[in-house]
């Protein structure tokens, strides 16, 4: 975590105690457009690829972790709280989930051609192939504060 992260962690607390855990970190894809969603309150879920957590040996996210959500210049725009974390294969996340991640026109069509591609890119540099009933981390967050 950066210097702009913790003092904007520090400030957010103030002089109450406040949880340890907390991860910073940028959307992959399009980190300014996905953290201006987060921050107005229209993306509240996200979903990243379980193999990856698998091939770095990451933690998964666990409900009631904060989340400092950085610009593409790992800038802090907001924190988040992860309220529901949910393993499910791709082909049968939830259209309310779709809707929830708050990007394009909200549908699940869209959202599928969008993860889709990315995850086929993804998966690639790895040497691995798309599938459609891939694990997915599906993660759900509440908006705590903005900067």
């Amino acid at each position: 975590m950066n210097k702009a992260c913790e003092d904007y962690w520090n400030l957010f607390w103030k002089d109450n105690k406040h949880p340890v855990s907390v991860s910073a970190w940028q959307f992959g894809v399009d980190p300014d457009q996905l953290a201006d969603l987060v921050a107005k309150g229209i993306k509240t879920a996200t979903c990243s690829a379980y193999v990856f957590y698998e091939r770095e040996h990451e933690e998964l996210p666990k409900v009631g972790d904060y989340n400092i959500i950085l610009t593409s210049q790992d800038k802090p725009v907001c924190i988040t709280k992860t309220i529901e974390v949910a393993i499910i294969p791709m082909n049968q996340v939830s259209e309310q989930h779709a809707r929830e991640e708050g990007e394009g026109d909200r549908t699940h069509d869209y959202w599928w051609k969008v993860h889709q591609d990315s995850f086929t890119k993804e998966l690639s540099s790895i040497g691995q192939p798309f599938k459609v009933d891939m694990l997915l981390v599906c993660e759900r967050f509440t908006l705590v504060d903005i900067k």
